[in-house]
Parts: C-alpha cells; structure tokens; sequence
C-alpha cells in the first residue's frame, strides 16, 4: 500500500523547516507572483531553490502555487517564471486556471501540474479532461462528500491522483470563487488578497430606515452569517485513507510556526498509527485535544458526509478560541545537565508550567522553578521579544520542540 502523503503549507523558510520536521512529506508555498496569499511572505526564486534543495536532501516533495484567476495582465513574465521553477526542480506546480494551464504546459512538457481546488472540480469527467490534458493530480473541490470522492477515485487510480484538504478554514463561496471580498474592498480574492469579510459582524438595514440596524437574530455582537467552522478530519484519517486519496493538505500559508507543529504532529501521527495495523486502527481522541491547544475556530467535518447544514457555521463570533499560548522554542539541550536553552515567544515566569511538545511525542508537563538568561544570570521573568533564557527540564528535549502554556481565555 502507497502511503497517503501530507502535504503542509509554507508561509516562510522557518515554517517549511517546522513542516518538515513535524512530519510533512510535502511541502506548498506560494512564489512573489501568480499565487493566491497575498497575507503570507511568499517565497523568492533565491528561496524556492533553497527549499527545493533542503526538502529532496530528506526525500519531501515541493509544490509551488501558480493558482491565481488571471487577467492577461497577470500573465506578464510567467514563462520565464515557469522554467526558473523547472530548472530549480519544483516537483509541481499547482495550477486553477485552463490557460496558465496551457502556459506550463507550453514552457515544460513533462512539468507536473496539479489542478487546484480553484479549479472547482467537482464530478468525475472533469477529473478525466484534465488527466486526458496531462495533469498529474487534482485537488477536490471542497464541496463534495468523501463517497463521491471514493467513486471518483474508483475510476482514475491509474490515471490521475486525487488530493483533498483534511484540515483548516473553509471559504463560504465554492471552492474560493468569491467576488464578496472585491466588491466590498476592492481586494481580489482570485488573486490572493481576499479581505474575508465572510467574517465580518452584520446587521440588517431596511430600506427606509437608515442608520437603523436589526440583528439578523437575537444576539448583542450582531450576526455572523457567513462565518464558517473550521475543518477537520483527524477524527477520520482511517476513511480518508481507505478511500485510496493521494495526499491530505492542511491549510494555512498564513498560519503560525506554532500552528503548523500542532497540526501536522497531530495528523502525522494518526496516519502513522493507522499503518502499523489498518486493521485495528483506532483514533486515539489525544490528537484532536492537542489540536485544540492551537488558535482555531469550532470544527466541522464540511461536506465530507453530506452538505455542510446550519451546524457548519458560527452564528455568534468571528473570533478565534484559543485556550493556550506558544511561549518558547527550545534551541539546545544539555544531556548531561538537563539544561535546556529556550527562544522565547510569549512572556514566562519562574513558578509557571508549561507542556512541552515535539514531533511523533506526547507532550508532557514541566514547571520552570529556576530561569537564567544567555550570561546565566537569574531572571524571574522572560519578557523581551525572542529573548534566550535556559530552563532545567527533567525529560529530553531536542532544538525544535516547543513548549506552550494554559491561559484564562478558554
């Protein structure tokens, strides 16, 4: 059997390497151009040939973004975009539009092209055109059940891979072919500056009352109409898998370091479980409550298992629950001393405790009685931005693991 890949996403370098060494197989980013997240760093051609080098030394695949819905203004320089990105080894492209399509196509034959969940593919004789066109993997639109899905991948497996998101936000419009965002902004969601007022608190206005404003229901923060949960499918990473899908992506090109650890350690070690025994694979409830311990929203499974009802939305806030804060990032441990030197990212005192966290391991639990800052003078506080400060813990650690800490907002 063919593992399922996971496919993560990338905003900078230091989350790529975060992807990787938190279990991605894959990795997905967007370049300076042509690309749909505008709100992520993106990478530069001097970046993305880094990348490619850093993710085949340890046998992980790059796919880079060329997804956005251009005008013909947008196509200016998207050859020679096309073959830098071949020539540095890009594993493939992910591509929405039929004519940037063609483009790729034109410059590099034998450049694999992924078909987007822009692309909005949504029924099996689209899947055959674009495998007919040489495609090598489309990304399902998100609008359809893991049972259509199935039937879909029942006819292709020889042709064509099918790849489908398992985790993070969901967009109100099909698929992300949203105009709610320009029209209100001026900024083009099809072009990756969605301002996503779909989050946005709304009343309702009548017609000859001006300024008067009526709660769609009864609640004193308005009303948010549009405001879907997140999705998440760590609870079914068996079905997903048994339904012969090629790779599970996580969404979030914006998203935190801290986020994707949390994330991609979770779903990697659900699919990990699930092959040592397919047969008896049972989700263990542990990964969903540490994916809980990252900013999210409530979850829904989307249309996995049917259309997405009233319960797929959030009526009362747009806002994030978020119930821990990422407070550090180890950088070096002592064996023999036990001493651990932290990075820190949000403020810590000595007396507080933290969980401390790394790839494929449970977490577990450490109070900080003692802290000293680079020099080794004692400090009862860590409070500057991305300070260095060392802590004793008393089970092994290694530089990437990050520890987190309860707060009240839960």
């Amino acid at each position: 059997m063919k593992k399922i890949e996971l496919l993560a996403p990338a905003g900078d370098l230091n989350k790529l390497k975060t992807a990787v060494e938190y279990g991605a197989d894959a990795v997905y980013l967007g370049g300076e151009s042509f690309g749909l997240r505008k709100a992520s760093k993106n990478f530069s051609l001097d970046e993305i040939k880094y990348a490619a080098d850093y993710l085949h030394e340890r046998n992980k695949a790059l796919h880079v973004t060329l997804n956005i819905i251009p005008h013909d203004k947008d196509m200016f320089g998207v050859e020679d975009y096309i073959k830098s990105l071949y020539d540095i080894g890009v594993d493939a492209l992910i591509v929405a539009d039929p004519g940037m399509f063609m483009k790729v196509k034109s410059v590099a034959e034998d450049f694999p092209i992924h078909i987007s969940t822009q692309g909005s593919v949504t029924n099996l004789e689209t899947v055959k055109f674009w495998a007919s066109l040489g495609a090598t993997r489309v990304v399902m639109a998100r609008e359809l059940s893991l049972e259509e899905v199935k039937k879909i991948i029942r006819e292709v497996r020889n042709e064509i891979e099918i790849e489908t998101f398992a985790h993070g936000a969901m967009c109100m419009s099909y698929s992300g072919r949203c105009l709610l965002s320009n029209y209100m902004t001026g900024r083009d969601a099809n072009m990756g500056d969605c301002a996503q007022p779909c989050r946005y608190k709304y009343h309702l206005v009548e017609e000859k009352r001006p300024g008067e404003y009526f709660p769609i229901e009864e609640h004193d923060e308005g009303t948010f109409i549009m405001n879907s949960k997140d999705l998440c499918m760590i609870e079914h990473i068996d079905e997903m898998i048994e339904a012969g899908i090629s790779s599970l992506k996580i969404e979030g090109r914006v998203k935190s370091e801290y986020y994707l650890a949390t994330v991609i350690r979770s779903y990697r070690m659900a699919i990990d479980e699930y092959y040592k025994d397919p047969k008896n694979y049972k989700y263990d409830p542990y990964l969903l409550k540490e994916i809980k311990k990252v900013s999210h929203r409530d979850f829904t499974t989307g249309f996995f298992y049917g259309n997405a009802g009233k319960d797929s939305q959030v009526y009362e806030t747009n806002s994030y629950i978020r119930g821990y804060d990422f407070v550090g990032i180890v950088r070096d441990y002592d064996e023999e001393t036990k001493i651990a030197t932290i990075e820190q990212r949000n403020r810590i005192f000595v007396g507080d405790e933290v969980e401390i966290f790394g790839p494929k391991i449970k977490h577990f639990n450490q109070k900080i009685d003692k802290m000293v800052d680079k020099n080794d003078r004692e400090i009862e506080v860590a409070n500057h931005a991305q300070q260095i400060f060392k802590i004793k813990v008393e089970k092994p650690v290694k530089p990437g693991y990050m520890l987190r800490m309860k707060n009240n907002e839960e």
